[in-house]
């Protein structure tokens, strides 16, 4: 019988514990902490995400109807509700941001050459955002319309592994075309978006940078054609054109030719136009990238799913973040546990099984390679290889 680790200290293992300690320093997160540390902060908010806890007061009854093992979990101190809401509430989020970006860069390293259905060498990233509505009446901070509060997450999603590469918390009157000044574009990567970042100043520093985008204009798009290239039509490519802006505001923004590729997309029955700055690419490699970008979207379908990032602990801006950077942790511990173990099923099947098995001893491998759960075949291209439900 084995006698060891119970699952989640197992899951924990995966956590870089001598990094998070260098944050807590940094940050100055345990000063004048008596009882309750930021790794015991950390614990307690991982398991409410793992197993999908409601509330701090479902977060505490779960903890104590397991008093006997907390300190086997690394959670030292007396668990109360008032605890955990303060931790939340006083200590740096930007602790559990930093600790996330860790995570990030293991996570990209063991996904580096993940393939994603297109066989180009270039890094490639899609760029959009997310809105999670509030109650205006307790986030009064989180600035969106007279009648509703909201925040934004506008994600960098690396398409290599579906990992994010940046995560920015803004207020949700914050427009998606103004955080491209926060990109900083890599040389010879490509960044997907949809037409709410059109903004040609902007894509024309992209250009600058030798990074490449991939995005649809908007209606009533202003052009010049300069010159067209043979297409095959049966691929659903209608033409792949050299074109110069003549908008009044975008020839002056962006005064260098752009590529101009049409494509019929017949499982929706709809004309796409994608503008690149990308000349070298095959028209067809373009419209395949551009439907990746629906990666972004089921990564944004899948934390509100399976992680606790719509209904938050605490009402402050600090507990906001720090939920969401500890959920998004939670989700590359799980990615980075599942790549290490080479583990076959899905970051929905893991999580379904730790939700209620977290407390068990058993060796973690083991637990969720012999369980009954069993693959969903999926053959639609847009599910993804991490979380496919």
């Amino acid at each position: 019988m084995y006698t060891g680790k119970i699952l989640f200290s197992q899951v924990m293992e995966f956590f870089p514990l001598y990094r998070f300690n260098e944050l807590v320093q940094l940050y100055y997160g345990d000063y004048k902490v008596q009882s309750f540390p930021c790794l015991s902060q950390f614990y307690c908010m991982a398991f409410a995400q793992i197993t999908g806890r409601e509330s701090l007061r479902d977060i505490v009854t779960c903890l104590r109807a397991n008093q006997n093992k907390l300190y086997h979990m690394g959670i030292r101190g007396n668990v109360a509700r008032s605890t955990i809401a303060d931790a939340n509430s006083t200590r740096n989020w930007k602790i559990y941001a930093d600790l996330a970006y860790t995570l990030i860069a293991t996570a990209k390293r063991l996904y580096a050459k993940e393939d994603f259905g297109v066989e180009i060498t270039n890094a490639v990233y899609a760029f959009d955002s997310t809105t999670i509505d509030l109650c205006l009446s307790l986030f009064p901070w989180a600035t969106f319309r007279t009648t509703k509060s909201a925040i934004k997450l506008h994600t960098l999603l690396d398409l290599r592994g579906n990992i994010p590469d940046h995560i920015w918390i803004t207020e949700a009157n914050i427009h998606d075309v103004n955080m491209l000044d926060e990109l900083i574009t890599l040389p010879n990567a490509i960044y997907i978006m949809d037409r709410g970042y059109i903004d040609f100043a902007r894509l024309y520093t992209i250009n600058l940078s030798k990074a490449f985008f991939v995005i649809r204009p908007k209606k009533h798009f202003s052009y010049q054609r300069r010159y067209s290239r043979h297409v095959d039509k049966s691929t659903g490519l209608r033409c792949d054109q050299t074109i110069i802006t003549t908008g009044i505001q975008s020839s002056k923004s962006y005064p260098d030719p752009i590529r101009r590729i049409s494509f019929f997309d017949v499982e929706t029955k709809k004309r796409l136009i994608f503008l690149t700055n990308n000349f070298q690419m095959p028209a067809l490699n373009i419209a395949q990238l551009y439907k990746k970008r629906w990666a972004v979207e089921l990564f944004f379908k899948w934390i509100k799913q399976h992680l606790r990032i719509k209904a938050f602990y605490g009402t402050s801006s600090n507990a906001v973040k720090t939920q969401i950077w500890i959920a998004i942790s939670t989700y590359v511990i799980i990615a980075i546990m599942k790549k290490q173990l080479n583990l076959k099923i899905s970051l929905y099947t893991i999580l379904q099984f730790l939700s209620v098995s977290i407390f068990e001893k058993v060796p973690l491998k083991q637990a969720l390679t012999n369980s009954n759960y069993k693959e969903q075949e999926v053959s639609n291209c847009k599910q993804l290889q991490l979380f496919d439900l």
